[in-house]
């Protein structure tokens, strides 16, 4: 996606740009909102840039909205918090199955019980995939529950100022384990205080999860 908007914003300027993103998702997971950053050797933008854009990028992206920042915002390091939101199915719906992970037999009560627990901690050790080059584990979770969409789709949205990779697919993967009955509250407690990604468990398919939003301070906006 970065190179396709690439190519595309110095075909609409006509000069070399680089654009950095908020932040890299695992593949095959869906974003409906990403933002990010350019520099440009132009005073003012095309008034139809946002058009002009998204006659250019594929059908699959799109460009919402173009803002004028601070010279020293950062797409990644200025964001204040991120929301993940993760769509399951209980029983088969083709409509779904590009963007859901079909599941049976889950207990949401208890899935909802051991979310709650997240905000409790700082250290996802047990939920980040292994021999990544982050210089810290810590994250602060705002917020984590599951919603109930409709009779047969279920959503769990988590809200935090960071993600570890892989993190949010490995949380639903070991709420999956609490809504089976295989452990317990206090299991979960104990996998997340072990700081052992082997002790947690197999992360969720990436096709339910989707990046929804990502905050930062008003006062890097310029308008």
């Amino acid at each position: 996606m970065q190179q396709v908007l690439t190519d595309a914003l110095e075909t609409v300027l006509r000069h070399k740009t680089e654009i950095t993103g908020a932040g890299r998702t695992d593949t095959g997971v869906h974003a409906q909102l990403m933002v990010a950053h350019f520099d440009t050797e132009t005073d003012k933008l095309p008034a139809n840039i946002v058009t002009r854009l998204n006659s250019i990028l594929p059908r699959d992206i799109a460009v919402s909205e173009i803002k004028e920042v601070k010279t020293n915002a950062h797409a990644r390091f200025d964001a204040t918090s991120r929301r993940y939101e993760y769509i399951v199915v209980t029983r088969k719906n083709v409509f779904d199955d590009a963007f859901a992970a079909k599941v049976e037999g889950l207990d949401f009560r208890k899935m909802n019980e051991a979310a709650a627990v997240l905000p409790d901690y700082t250290d996802f050790t047990s939920f980040s995939k292994l021999h990544t080059d982050v210089k810290t584990n810590n994250c602060t979770i705002h917020h984590a529950r599951w919603t109930q969409l409709s009779p047969d789709k279920w959503m769990f949205s988590i809200e935090a100022d960071r993600f570890l990779r892989n993190m949010v697919r490995a949380v639903v993967g070991t709420l999956f384990e609490v809504g089976r009955g295989k452990i317990s509250i206090d299991d979960f407690r104990k996998i997340i205080e072990a700081k052992d990604r082997c002790k947690a468990g197999t992360s969720v398919p990436a096709k339910g999860l989707f990046l929804v939003d990502i905050r930062y301070p008003d006062d890097i906006f310029l308008k």
